[in-house]
């Protein structure tokens, strides 16, 4: 596979197709609601989207149709139809509810999309129902999730679970990973808590929590499942030093998972590949698409770039003083020097959010950059 051009174009483009969701998830971006909003795209503008988005060129990125709850949108099956009539391969990000994701769903689904991501954030119904809570009637969330995995496997469409980690759950990640590796999924994404919209009455790690996390998810990554990880874009730089035999001792929780790790899963086969990554970060080979058409680096960076409804998503993503800034790594503080700023970059969203600058240092990364 030739190396994807994400100066030019992005490889994902996220599009927030409503609001609309039957879960109140504590941790979520978009502050869902029950109602789709009258500020929605129409099918009109959505496919008018799509058709600005083939101005990048082939092979086009990957649209991801998220929310809320796309399924919520009662043209989400034309709109997947119409990308897919423009050769845009589409993902899904559903929410897990026991009245839309049902088996006709999945059947229509299948050969529409290029893969379906399924939330799992706890080893444990305890966990998971009490991040993923309904807005709606009281299902067992954690029990239909599962029974998700199950369906989708059997429909044969692909997958890949997205895991939040906060302090509420990150002492079962060893198990949450056992039940994603078992499920047959794809890939594992772990989001780290950046503190926007719900996500503000949930406690994200400390700084070395997450360095201990990126590196439990090394080793994790040995067992042959793709991981990537979301607002921790220093998994890379763990990825390099650990490839390259920089040993890690680690904090009292690194040790902790990696033991609970090896007890579950035994130790990790020898003829896996190192891990490996494609160096996106916000606004840079990912972008995003607001419900209401406001185009933004990514979900977790709330900075307008522009809107689709009279700005082209080409020119903003190519033009962007912004984003040429994140493509061309012009970091503040110790992001702006590290020799891992350009397959890293830290978290643009953090920095936004905590120091109100979206090309400062990512106060997560404990790492310090030898000084030039």
């Amino acid at each position: 596979m030739h190396r994807w051009p994400l100066e030019d174009k992005p490889l994902l483009v996220f599009y927030e197709t409503t609001k609309a969701c039957p879960l109140a998830c504590r941790h979520c971006r978009a502050n869902a609601l029950l109602k789709p909003l009258p500020t929605e795209l129409s099918t009109k503008e959505a496919m008018k989207l799509m058709d600005d988005l083939t101005g990048f060129g082939k092979p086009y990125p990957i649209l991801i149709m998220t929310g809320g709850d796309p399924l919520t949108r009662d043209d989400i099956f034309e709109l997947i139809d119409y990308a897919k009539s423009l050769g845009i391969p589409v993902a899904l990000s559903p929410a897990v509810s026991t009245r839309l994701l049902n088996d006709d769903t999945l059947r229509n689904l299948k050969g529409k999309v290029s893969s379906v991501s399924i939330s799992l954030d706890g080893a444990r119904p305890e966990t998971h129902n009490y991040i993923r809570r309904t807005a709606l009637e009281p299902i067992d969330v954690f029990k239909s999730t599962l029974e998700v995995f199950r369906k989708l496997r059997e429909y044969g469409i692909e997958f890949q679970v997205n895991t939040a980690v906060m302090k509420l759950n990150v002492h079962e990640l060893p198990q949450v990973f056992k039940i994603v590796k078992d499920s047959g999924a794809n890939a594992w994404e772990v989001f780290f808590l950046i503190r926007v919209g719900r996500g503000m009455e949930l406690e994200p790690l400390d700084p070395w929590e997450s360095e201990d996390v990126v590196q439990f998810l090394y080793d994790a990554s040995l067992y042959g499942l793709p991981i990537r990880t979301v607002e921790a874009p220093f998994f890379r730089r763990v990825i390099m030093q650990r490839n390259s035999g920089v040993k890690y001792v680690g904090g009292k929780l690194y040790q902790e998972l990696v033991a609970s790790l090896r007890e579950l899963m035994g130790e990790p086969p020898i003829n896996i590949k190192q891990p490996s990554f494609t160096p996106t970060r916000d606004g840079y080979g990912i972008i995003f698409i607001a419900s209401d058409g406001s185009i933004y680096p990514s979900g977790f960076l709330p900075l307008t770039l522009g809107n689709v409804r009279k700005d082209n998503i080409v020119k903003i993503y190519r033009e962007h003083p912004v984003l040429r800034s994140i493509r061309d790594a012009r970091f503040n503080g110790k992001c702006g020097i590290c020799e891992f700023r350009n397959v890293c970059g830290g978290s643009r969203a953090r920095a936004f959010t905590e120091l109100g600058d979206p090309l400062g240092s990512d106060p997560a990364c404990v790492y310090e950059p030898p000084m030039k």
